[in-house]
């Protein structure tokens, strides 16, 4: 897919290979680059694989892999929990009073 300049993306980077990790950072950390992922606007037109600069939100300029196009947030903070409604109502009446 092509990405045309001003496309909203994401981008990737090695920012330090595991051989150049510092020596005090955990075994299992050190066995694994350190990266980087970065959300800005193309600006210039690019494809998947290439190497692209973008422009963050803050105005930063980074250079790196074009990962994607269009990217959008998949997190959540997990399943709901039915004890954490009810206290938000508990805690509402203990310090206003009542239902609120």
């Amino acid at each position: 897919m092509l990405g045309k300049k001003g496309d909203w993306v994401k981008i990737h980077n090695i920012v330090l290979e595991s051989s150049e990790r510092a020596p005090q950072v955990p075994e299992d950390t050190s066995k694994v680059p350190l990266e980087m992922w970065v959300k800005g606007f193309l600006m210039g037109d690019g494809k998947i694989g290439d190497k692209v600069e973008i422009e963050t939100i803050t105005g930063r300029y980074v250079k790196g892999k074009l990962v994607e196009l269009e990217p959008t947030f998949d997190h959540s903070f997990g399943k709901n929990i039915p004890e954490l409604l009810q206290i938000g109502k508990q805690v509402k009446g203990i310090l206003f009073g009542g239902d609120c």
